[in-house]
């Protein structure tokens, strides 16, 4: 995601943020990309829970300092009082299941060390401009082995679900970024294609995290596809005719690309449909030793990393 310029709010219609932790730097970083907001700090979650309880703020982001599950913890409480707080989990300290609990609790979004400034500052922007989104992503059930959730055909609804798949998704760098791109693709698919981005409309997905592979299925409220009907994507062409799909992506009037679904199968090891085609398994399978290696290098950086703070 990518931000564009800054967000300001007239000065009679000003909005607070509330920023915690110790560091003056993460204030500045949201005041610079929400000019125009008014923005307060305090030092800690107690400290946060008590000027909550004073008055509501428009948008609250914890500090890195603090554990996820102590920052859910606060989200728990302050919701207590006010009900649709929008609170930024930011943490360095974080496990799929605190990524699960989050979202049962209803935050607007979760990101843990290392992650990127842009996406961050993007997700800002989208605390700021979603209207109706606490009912956006429903956690139906969950451990952090096997998840089952329904979010709404919305755009927006979509790029906070895969925030929280980024951060669920516990695997070596490149796996896990070969299956967030091919859920990503297929999410968007079926929000757009499938739902037609009708927000009263809901997708349903499942995230299986085995010993030897993860498996990701995504059903929308659709009426499903044939192949003949997507003449317009690379995953059509036939082998001797690679770019056959573009003519009819410039017959169309459409843009260059197509190309996601193709990419999509190339990156994960089972691409399936089902009947209808309008749900999908994706299945990836994991490289054991890799696993070991990826362990062995968490549980040496969470041995080394200093305490924290409440």
């Amino acid at each position: 995601m990518a931000l564009y310029g800054h967000l300001s709010a007239p000065p009679s219609l000003q909005k607070t943020a509330l920023i915690v932790g110790p560091e003056p730097e993460l204030a500045s970083e949201v005041s610079s990309t929400l000019s125009g907001w008014k923005i307060e700090r305090v030092v800690s979650n107690d400290a946060a829970l008590k000027a909550a309880e004073t008055h509501a703020f428009d948008l609250i982001v914890t500090g890195e300092n603090t554990s996820g599950k102590a920052d859910v913890e606060l989200l728990r409480d302050i919701r207590r009082v006010w009900p649709h707080t929008r609170l930024i989990v930011l943490t360095n300290e974080s496990t799929p299941a605190d990524v699960i609990d989050s979202m049962r609790e209803s935050a607007f979004s979760y990101f843990s060390k290392p992650f990127s400034p842009a996406s961050f500052a993007a997700m800002l922007r989208l605390a700021t401009e979603e209207q109706c989104w606490d009912d956006g992503i429903e956690v139906i059930k969950a451990t952090p082995e096997w998840i089952q959730i329904a979010a709404r055909c919305d755009k927006k609804t979509a790029d906070r679900l895969l925030q929280f798949f980024h951060e669920i998704i516990d695997l070596p760098e490149s796996e896990r970024d070969a299956v967030a791109y091919a859920f990503s693709e297929m999410l968007m698919n079926a929000v757009e294609h499938g739902g037609k981005l009708d927000p009263t409309k809901y997708v349903e997905i499942s995230y299986v995290r085995a010993r030897h592979a993860v498996m990701c299925r995504i059903k929308d409220p659709g009426e499903g596809f044939s192949l003949e009907e997507l003449q317009h994507a690379a995953i059509a062409n036939p082998p001797h005719d690679p770019l056959r799909h573009q003519a009819h992506r410039d017959a169309k009037g459409l843009r260059p690309g197509g190309f996601g679904m193709l990419i999509t199968r190339n990156l994960v090891d089972e691409l399936i449909y089902g009947e209808q085609r309008n749900e999908v398994l994706l299945i990836k399978y994991l490289d054991l030793a890799k696993q070991i290696d990826w362990m062995r290098m968490k549980a040496k950086w969470t041995a080394n990393k200093p305490s924290k703070s409440v």
